[in-house]
């Protein structure tokens, strides 16, 4: 009896998810890793601030590993620089962002365990920051991503 042919593998560092400013590409993904671990490369543009809100998951861990510039990370109210060489891990429920105050591009490399976030909620939010055309994104949307891919958005504190 003939065998199928084998699907071929779709590399996900072959895509190239973000807008002008931020960009992730893919490294490993949960479906190559048995959803042990994801890795993808973040590169954040020189003054460019997050324009999703402060957040915390509650089901993996987040390392980054500085490769290029220096990216501001605050988590549970703390500032720390991350640069080429340092790492920092983010713990489960730790409230974090990050922006790049420096005059040069960054890239960091995240790791996510287990690998319970992957390319979909990249590709989701970027499409919500696309229909903006420059504006702030849909708050509401933006929150409703965020919950589905296991992210807790945190509100900014009012006057």
């Amino acid at each position: 009896m003939p065998q199928p042919a084998a699907q071929a593998r779709i590399n996900p560092a072959d895509e190239t998810i973000g807008s002008p400013g931020l960009t992730v590409r893919f490294l490993l993904t949960g479906g190559e890793s048995n959803g042990s671990i994801a890795a993808f490369e973040l590169v954040v543009a020189a003054a460019q601030r997050l324009p999703a809100p402060a957040h915390s998951h509650d089901h993996y861990e987040e390392t980054i590993y500085g490769l290029e510039g220096i990216l501001t990370w605050t988590v549970d109210g703390n500032q720390l620089d991350v640069g080429p060489g340092q790492a920092l891990c983010i713990p489960r429920g730790a409230v974090h962002r990050f922006d790049n105050n420096g005059s040069t591009d960054a890239k960091v490399l995240c790791v996510i365990t287990p690998a319970a976030i992957g390319p979909n909620y990249f590709r989701e939010v970027f499409a919500l920051l696309t229909a903006a055309a420059g504006g702030p994104p849909d708050r509401a949307k933006m929150f409703e991503i965020m919950r589905r891919h296991g992210l807790t958005p945190v509100l900014p504190k009012g006057p």
